[in-house]
C-alpha cells in the first residue's frame, strides 16, 4: 500500500476535527472533534513507522510506540475534560462555550440579577458597618 492513502485519510480526519473545533459550540463536540484530530496524528504516525521500517533494516516501531503514548495521553484528556464539562454543566445548566464567556477572569455577570445582588451586597455591607 502507498504512502499516500493514509496520509490523504489522516489530512481528511484532522481538517475535519479541525473544522469541529472551530465551529462547535458545545463543550462536547469540542473534545470529540481534538479526538478526531489525535487519532488523525496517530494514524500518521503508524503508517509513516510502516513505511520507514520497509526502507531500514532495523525496525524499532518507534512510531508505534508514540501512539501507544499519544493514545494514553488522549484518553486521560477525555476523562479530564469530561469531568470539567460536566462539572461546569451541572453548575451552570449549559454547556455552550459562547455562554460560559463571564467565568473567565475579569469579566462580571451582566443582566438584572446581577444589579440586584450588588444593591443586596451593598445594604448588607452597611448594616455590619
Amino acid at each position: 500500500m502507498h504512502l499516500a492513502y493514509p496520509a490523504v485519510l489522516s489530512a481528511l480526519l484532522f481538517c475535519t476535527g479541525l473544522y469541529g473545533v472551530l465551529a462547535r459550540r458545545n463543550a462536547i463536540l469540542v473534545l470529540m472533534s481534538v479526538e478526531l484530530m489525535l487519532n488523525a496524528v496517530n494514524l500518521n504516525l503508524v503508517a509513516f513507522d510502516v513505511w520507514l521500517s520497509r526502507a531500514a533494516e532495523e525496525t524499532l516501531h518507534s512510531g508505534q510506540a508514540l501512539t501507544l503514548f499519544t493514545i494514553t495521553i488522549a484518553a486521560a484528556e477525555i476523562g479530564i475534560g469530561l469531568a470539567i464539562v460536566l462539572a461546569v454543566h451541572r453548575n451552570r445548566g449549559t454547556s455552550d462555550i459562547d455562554k460560559l464567556r463571564d467565568t473567565a477572569e475579569g469579566h462580571e455577570p451582566d443582566g438584572p440579577d446581577h444589579d440586584a445582588l450588588t444593591a443586596g451586597q451593598a445594604e448588607k455591607a452597611e448594616a455590619t458597618a
